[in-house]
């Protein structure tokens, strides 16, 4: 999954950004909201987690624009206004959650993964191919009954896999995937977190089409 953090409070930022990747949820961090537009415009997320007090566009205006042109992102609004009538407005604009500053990190990754899976349609969405077992919901990976443990990056390259079943994900596809359109990227990443996961959970479930990039067949 991809989150799309848009934070003007470095310190916040940054503990955010450090909570979500070591979950596994590659985050593209923007701090004021014109970089928000831009990259809503240039990018594909699974959520956003918005504040409102930003330089140059303030948060409700980028969450109205949002809806405005039909985009059903899951956002979850993260700020210090706490008002009644201000938890109505953003609400009423069209976020799908109002979280408060200061606020726990564990309270909101778990928010923003039912978010996530509410907007997926699925409470407790499983891959299934062979002996391997992949939950989505509670990012558990067993292989012949046994719990794997993955990296947050493997887990990233295969939850992109898993969740589009079927589909080729190109090796630039999954490379945004593990470092967000921000991030450099080592020029051998890919192969090394697919090699990881071949070894730990057998090499025929991720194929490699040629030319193209990779996918997990459907179940």
């Amino acid at each position: 999954m991809k989150v799309l953090l848009v934070e003007d409070d470095i310190m916040i930022g940054e503990n955010i950004q450090i909570a979500l990747e070591g979950e596994g949820l590659a985050t593209d961090w923007v701090k004021d909201g014109r970089d928000a537009e831009k990259a809503l415009a240039g990018h594909a997320f699974d959520a956003m987690l918005l504040d409102l007090g930003l330089p140059r566009m303030d948060g409700i205006d980028v969450l109205r624009n949002l809806r405005a042109r039909g985009d059903r992102l899951p956002v979850m609004v993260i700020t210090a206004r706490d008002t009644v009538a201000e938890r109505v407005q953003g609400l009423n604009s069209g976020a799908d959650d109002y979280l408060i500053k200061p606020f726990d990190l564990e309270e909101l990754i778990a928010r923003l993964n039912a978010l996530i899976r509410r907007a997926t349609g699925g409470a407790d969405p499983v891959y299934r191919r062979g002996d391997v077992v992949v939950n989505l919901a509670t990012r558990q990976v067993l292989a012949a009954g046994k719990q794997v443990m993955l990296s947050s990056r493997e887990w990233a390259v295969l939850e992109a896999l898993v969740t589009r079943p079927g589909a080729i994900l190109s090796r630039a596809q999954l490379e945004e995937r593990l470092y967000g359109w921000t991030g450099d990227v080592e020029s051998n990443a890919v192969e090394v977190y697919i090699h990881g996961l071949r070894k730990k959970l057998g090499t025929q479930l991720i194929v490699n089409v040629r030319g193209l990039g990779y996918m997990v067949e459907k179940t």
